[in-house]
C-alpha cells in the first residue's frame, strides 16, 4: 500500500486543510474532526484502497484502516495536512465543541462512567461467581472464606458514590481528592444508610433543619444514587476554578478547598441530594416499570431502539442508568437487552458477509460481525450495516426479538460495562436464559438480513456491463479457438518452465507449463472457459477450461507479499470468460520497483490427467499466440 497516496486521498476527499480541526489516531481508526460535513465525501472515503469502513460517532469522522496500516497512513497524512501530532483526547474535546448541548451531556455522563468499569467488573464478576456457586454448593455461605469474599464483591457499589466523584472530578476538572470528599459526605456513616430506610416509619428517620429552619431535610445517605453525586460534584468544580480565580495565591490553598467544601457539601445535602435524588427514582422506575412491561413488549422495544441510539451517540447515557439499576435494586436488567441488540447486529453484518460477491465488503464485515459478538458493535453497524440500511434494520428486529426473550425471562446482570459473549460472566445466575437471549436474536437477525439483503444495483450494473463489453469488443473475433489448447495471457518472452527462478514453479510441483517474461500490464483470459480461483491479492489467476483444463496463470515471482498493490482485477470467481478477454490489469514497473521479478508462469495445474503437455512458443510471444498444448 502506498501510505501517501492514500493519506493524499483522505486528504482531499474530506476537504482539504481548511476543512481539518483535528486529528489523531486509535490502535484501528483515523480519527478527524472537520468543519463543515457537507465537504467531505464518505462514499469517495470508502473506495480508498485499504479503507475498511468510514463512520461518524461522537462529533468525530473515523476512517477505519486496521491495526499497523492507519498509523502509518497518519503519519502522511500530518505531513500532508501540515498540522500538528494529536492525542485522542485532543480530538474529543476539538468534536465535542460542534456538538449541541444534550449530546455534549450525554458524552459527559460516558465520560464519567466509563472509567469506573473495570472496579463495577471486578465486583459484578464476584458477586455472580459467588451467587452461582452458592446454587450449586449451598454450605459455602458458612465459610469465613465466603464471608470475606462477599465483602470483596459488594465494595465498589457500597462506595460507588466515592468512586463516581472521583471520576466526576477528572472529567469536570477539578480536584480528585476535594470529589473524593463530596462523595464521602454523601454515604457518611452519620447518615442513615438508604438501604435501611425502607420499611421505617417516617417519624423514625432522623432529620435536621436546613437553611435557618426554612425547611427539615431527612438526614438519609445517598448510597443508591448517581445523578445526585454527579451534579454535585460539577457544581464543586465550578467553585473550585472560581475561586481559584478571585482568591490571591497566598492563601489561595486554605481559602480555596475549605469553601469549595462547605459550599458544595451545605447545598448538596440540603437541596441537590433531595431534589436530584427524587428525579433520579423517577427515571429509574420509569426504566424498570419499560422493562416490566408484560410479555417481553417492552424489552422488546429496548431491544429495537438501542442500536439507533449507538447510531445518534446517545448510548453513553445508559451507563449512568446501569449503575443506578446495580445500586438500587442490585440487578442490571438492562444489560442483557443491549446484548440482544449487539449481537444482532453482528449477526445481520454476518449474513452480509456470507451473501456478498463484493471482497471488500466481505474483508469488512466478517471481523466486524466477530466484534459486535464481544460487544463493540461500531464496525458493524457504521462500517457494514448502516450503510446497506437493511442488514441494520434487520438487527434492529432481531435485538427486539431478543429483547423480548430477555424481558419474559427476566434476565439480569451483577455489572455493567460487558456485553455480548463476554456478558456469561456475569449473567452466571441466568446462563441458559442469557444464551437463548443471543440465540434468538442472532438466528432472527441473520434469517432477515440474509432474506433482505441485495447487493447494490449500481455495483451488479457494472459487473455486467464490463462483462458485456468485454465479450463484444475486446475478445478477437478472428482468432479460432482450439480444444485442448493454451493461448498466451500476455505479451513478453516465452521461457521454459525450468528457467523459473522459484523452485516450487521451476520443479512442476503445481503442474507443468511454460512461463512468460512481460512486457505489457494486460493479463488476458488463455482460453475460454470459468474463473474457478481469483486470489484476495489478485497476483494470480485460475481458470477451468470448457475442455476440462485447469490453468494458472502466476504474474510474477513471491508477489503474494505485495497484498494486491500493483494489481486491478477485471472478473470475479465464477465468471465466464472468452479468450482474449481481459482478466487484469498490472502495474509492471511498479511491482519491479519493489523488487520483485515479472515472470509469469502459466500452469495446467491438472497436468497428471494427461499424457504429455508440450510447449509450442519460444522467443517473443504476443497476446493470444499459441503457447501451451496438452496430448490425452
Amino acid at each position: 500500500m502506498d501510505y501517501g497516496k492514500v493519506a493524499k486521498a483522505v486528504y482531499e476527499y474530506i476537504g482539504g486543510r481548511e476543512n481539518i480541526v483535528s486529528a489523531a489516531h486509535c490502535a484501528t481508526r483515523l480519527r478527524l474532526v472537520i468543519g463543515d460535513n457537507k465537504k467531505c465525501s464518505k462514499e469517495a472515503l470508502e473506495n480508498i484502497d485499504g479503507v475498511k469502513g468510514v463512520f461518524e460517532a461522537a462529533g468525530q469522522l473515523q476512517i477505519i484502516f486496521g491495526t499497523g496500516v492507519v498509523n502509518k497512513v497518519y503519519d502522511e497524512f500530518i505531513k500532508i495536512a501540515g498540522i500538528t501530532e494529536a492525542s485522542k483526547e485532543d480530538v474529543k474535546k476539538a468534536a465535542a465543541k460542534k456538538q449541541n448541548v444534550f449530546k455534549r451531556a450525554i458524552r459527559t455522563l460516558g465520560d464519567i462512567f466509563v472509567p469506573i468499569i473495570p472496579a463495577i467488573v471486578a465486583s459484578g464478576l464476584l458477586m455472580g461467581l459467588l451467587e452461582g456457586l452458592a446454587n450449586v454448593w449451598p454450605a459455602m455461605t458458612g465459610s469465613g472464606t465466603y464471608t470475606i469474599i462477599h465483602l470483596f464483591s459488594n465494595a465498589a457499589f457500597v462506595f460507588l458514590p466515592v468512586l463516581i466523584a472521583v471520576s466526576a472530578a477528572k472529567t469536570f476538572g477539578g480536584n480528585l481528592f476535594l470529589g473524593a470528599v463530596i462523595g464521602m459526605i454523601m454515604i457518611h456513616p452519620d447518615l442513615l444508610n438508604a438501604w435501611s430506610v425502607a420499611g421505617m416509619e417516617a417519624a423514625d428517620i432522623p432529620s435536621a433543619s436546613a437553611w435557618f429552619g426554612l425547611y427539615d431535610i431527612n438526614l438519609v445517605g445517598y448510597q443508591g444514587h448517581v445523578i445526585p453525586v454527579v451534579i454535585a460534584v460539577w457544581l464543586m468544580c465550578v467553585i473550585e476554578k472560581k475561586l481559584h480565580k478571585i482568591v490571591p495565591e497566598m492563601i489561595d490553598l486554605f481559602v480555596t478547598p475549605l469553601v469549595t467544601v462547605l459550599v458544595t457539601g451545605y447545598l448538596t445535602l440540603t437541596v441537590i441530594g433531595p431534589v436530584f435524588s427524587a428525579l433520579e427514582n423517577y427515571v429509574l422506575a420509569g426504566a424498570q416499570a419499560l422493562i416490566a412491561v408484560p410479555f417481553g413488549i417492552g424489552g422488546a422495544l429496548i431491544g429495537a431502539a438501542y442500536a439507533p441510539t449507538v447510531v445518534a451517540g446517545v448510548h453513553h447515557m445508559y451507563n449512568a442508568l446501569e449503575a443506578g439499576l446495580l445500586s438500587s435494586i442490585g440487578l442490571n436488567t438492562w444489560m442483557p437487552i443491549a446484548t440482544a441488540a449487539n449481537v444482532a447486529q453482528g449477526a445481520a453484518a454476518l449474513a452480509l458477509a456470507l451473501k456478498t460477491r463484493n471482497k471488500k465488503t466481505k474483508a469488512i464485515a466478517l471481523p466486524a460481525s466477530l466484534s459486535a459478538f464481544l460487544g463493540i458493535t461500531e464496525p458493524a453497524i457504521f462500517g457494514v450495516n448502516i450503510r446497506y440500511m437493511r442488514p441494520f434494520i434487520a438487527g434492529c428486529i432481531g435485538g427486539a426479538c431478543g429483547g423480548l426473550t430477555a424481558g419474559l425471562f427476566g434476565v439480569g446482570a451483577t455489572a455493567y460495562g460487558i456485553t455480548g459473549i463476554f456478558g456469561f460472566l456475569i449473567t452466571t445466575n441466568y446462563t441458559l436464559q442469557y444464551a437463548l437471549v443471543i440465540l434468538v436474536a442472532s438466528a432472527v437477525a441473520f434469517i432477515i438480513s440474509w432474506l433482505l439483503y441485495k447487493e447494490p444495483k449500481e455495483n451488479v450494473e457494472t459487473a455486467k456491463a464490463q462483462r458485456t463489453e468485454a465479450s463484444e469488443t475486446e475478445v478477437p473475433k478472428s482468432i479460432e479457438i482450439n480444444k485442448h489448447t493454451v493461448y498466451s495471457p500476455i505479451q513478453g518472452t516465452a521461457i521454459l518452465l525450468a528457467e523459473v527462478p522459484d523452485d516450487t514453479f521451476a520443479a512442476e510441483i503445481l503442474g507443468k507449463g511454460m512461463a512468460i517474461v512481460p512486457e505489457s500490464g494486460e493479463v488476458v483470459a488463455p482460453v475460454n472457459g470459468t474463473i474457478s480461483t481469483i486470489f484476495d491479492t489478485r497476483h494470480a489467476v485460475g481458470i477451468t477450461a470448457d475442455d476440462g483444463m485447469e490453468i494458472l496463470i502466476h504474474v510474477g515471482i513471491n508477489t503474494v507479499e505485495l497484498k494486491g498493490q500493483y494489481f486491478t482485477a477485471h472478473v470475479e470467481e465464477g465468471d465466464p470468460v472468452k479468450a482474449g478477454q481481459p482478466l487484469l490489469t498490472v502495474d509492471l514497473e511498479g511491482i519491479q520497483a519493489a523488487g520483485y521479478n515479472l515472470t509469469t508462469p502459466v500452469i495446467v495445474t491438472n497436468s497428471d490427467d494427461y499424457a504429455e503437455v508440450l510447449m509450442t512458443a519460444s522467443g517473443k510471444v504476443d497476446v493470444l499466440d499459441q503457447i501451451l498444448e496438452v496430448r490425452s
